[in-house]
């Protein structure tokens, strides 16, 4: 899936990299609005235990709300999910990337074009920022 996500890994520890990630998604302009915690929905539905992982939702209202104006559709692919995740010694760090979405759009505008890569620049940055923290 390394086409659809910008990725990055680090010795930091889950619950740092969790506190990193959401710091640098505020300083990028991003707000969390949905979270998932992976680890604990699958515990009580399916009484499996994984290794810990967490699906941040982050939205920039700006970009979500300039998206939504050049393509409604683009709302489906709302919010940019960042996933944090437990891999022995490491965590990863794992955002969708928003360039993908324009290559689902069809006849996407240039408008949408623009938009992704301010959201995917503001994303690699934040992810960046938490590999060299």
């Amino acid at each position: 899936m390394t086409d659809l996500t910008i990725k990055i890994t680090t010795d930091k520890g889950y619950d740092d990299t969790v506190a990193l990630m959401r710091a640098q998604l505020a300083e990028a302009g991003f707000g969390v609005l949905t979270e998932i915690d992976i680890k604990a929905t699958l515990k009580t539905k399916l009484d499996v235990d994984v290794e810990p992982q967490i699906i941040l939702g982050a939205c920039r209202p700006q970009l979500a709300h300039a998206a939504m104006q050049a393509d409604p559709s683009i709302a489906a692919l709302l919010p940019c999910n960042v996933v944090v995740r437990a891999d022995g010694n490491q965590t990863i760090v794992e955002a969708f990337d928003p360039m993908a979405m324009t290559a689902m759009a069809l006849d996407a505008p240039a408008a949408l074009h623009d938009i992704a890569q301010d959201a995917r620049g503001r994303l690699t940055g934040a992810l960046e920022a938490v590999r060299n923290a």
